[in-house]
């Protein structure tokens, strides 16, 4: 599967986000996991970028059980992260940190973010970031669900190729640790269908990085 344009008929960008930039009522924050993959998008946002941002690191960060580990960021020099700038209007930023509750939200200065086509210049970006001395899923042995996990890969095949997906699992900490092969029964409520080379690669790559797939029971 190679690598699809942003925009298109899964999200195109709204006909106001200029005017509503230049009346700054537009905000954007950095995706890193499921936001990357247009197809678990229920939201209609202002647009989407391809992006990376330099001084954060994706890691698998655990929850209290039985809940599953989610992805989030720490603070990394120097580190560069691949996924989306989001373009969402000022009024949602509240509903945005309810959303994350649990996470910091940090400013991200222009010099530590590359937008490609960014669509609108000077609008405040932001990362939700967890903290440094978070410990990682491999670290406490928490288990990683596999529905989520393909969301967040597929979206990474379609908009950065196979080489962005080996990237997100080389790259990303915490890999190394149990996941809940739940791909019929999908636990993930914006769960998506997988080809079956999309299955096989995943299931390929994260087993090379240190994860072990088990069963739902």
């Amino acid at each position: 599967m190679g690598e699809l344009p942003l925009g298109g008929s899964v999200h195109p960008d709204d006909p106001n986000l200029a005017a509503l930039a230049a009346e700054g009522r537009i905000v954007a924050y950095f995706g890193y996991g499921s936001l990357v993959n247009r197809a678990t998008l229920r939201t209609k946002f202002l647009g989407i970028r391809r992006a990376s941002v330099t001084g954060w690191r994706r890691f698998w960060m655990p929850r209290r059980t039985p809940e599953a580990a989610l992805l989030s960021v720490r603070p990394t020099e120097g580190f560069e992260t691949q996924g989306v700038v989001v373009y969402d209007l000022a009024d949602h930023l509240p509903a945005v940190d309810e959303r994350e509750a649990g996470y910091i939200r940090r400013v991200v200065m222009p010099s530590h973010v590359t937008i490609e086509d960014a669509p609108a210049p000077d609008v405040p970006l932001f990362i939700y970031e967890a903290s440094p001395v978070e410990p990682d899923a491999a670290d406490v042995g928490a288990f990683i669900l596999q529905s989520y996990l393909d969301a967040v890969l597929q979206g990474f095949l379609s908009l950065y190729g196979e080489t962005g997906v080996r990237r997100f699992v080389t790259e990303t900490e915490g890999f190394a640790t149990r996941i809940v092969a739940d791909r019929a029964a999908p636990r993930y409520p914006r769960s998506v269908v997988l080809s079956a080379g999309e299955a096989d690669l995943f299931d390929r790559l994260v087993c090379d990085r240190g994860a072990r797939i088990v069963g739902p029971g």
